[in-house]
């Protein structure tokens, strides 16, 4: 019985989570009685899940790993056809925009060596992809796959921002990413 109130407060805390990154996307310097307001619950009910704030982005920076990990994990990784798996990333990444705004654009996250260790593990793969792509000639290879990679979070969180604002329709937005990043504005002629 324990172990099922555990895992609903874990549902409970993650739902929050989410709800706090919408929030801290929106105004950065959010208090905790704002999230808790944003959060529709009371600010007792907020410290009951976390004691401080620092707490609570620690837990975001985790739960955005955690997300955004297991998302990457259900993307194959056939290495005949590496070509598919940017366009399939991209696909399964827009709805996660959010969270790898945060992971990306949050200072405690940066400062955490534990979540910063576990951010670089989540990149390995994508960035190994970047590496194979530079060989077979997709992108330039004197441009550090690392700013590619930086480059496609920053699309990501843009795409999700736009598609959540209305601006692009959400069956398109993937194509539309996938046509920038790999051929930027240019006019085709």
């Amino acid at each position: 019985m324990k172990k099922d109130m555990t895992t609903i407060k874990q549902i409970r805390l993650n739902s929050l989570l989410d709800v706090a990154t919408m929030l801290l996307i929106e105004k950065p310097t959010a208090s905790m009685n704002e999230i808790a307001d944003y959060a529709g619950i009371g600010t007792a009910t907020l410290h009951r899940y976390v004691e401080s704030r620092e707490q609570l982005m620690i837990h975001l920076g985790f739960r955005a790993i955690e997300v955004v990990s297991e998302t990457i994990k259900g993307i194959s990784l056939d290495e005949d056809n590496y070509e598919n798996y940017i366009p399939e990333l991209i696909e399964a990444l827009i709805p996660l925009g959010d969270k790898i705004y945060f992971l990306a654009h949050d200072a405690s996250v940066n400062y955490n060596k534990e979540i910063e260790g576990a951010d670089q593990k989540l990149r390995e793969p994508i960035l190994h992809v970047i590496q194979i792509l530079q060989q077979k000639g997709y992108f330039q290879p004197h441009i550090g796959k690392e700013w590619i990679m930086d480059v496609l979070y920053s699309l990501l969180f843009l795409t999700w921002q736009q598609v959540k604002n209305g601006n692009i329709a959400k069956n398109s937005a993937a194509a539309l990413v996938v046509n920038t990043f790999y051929h930027g504005f240019k006019a085709t002629e």
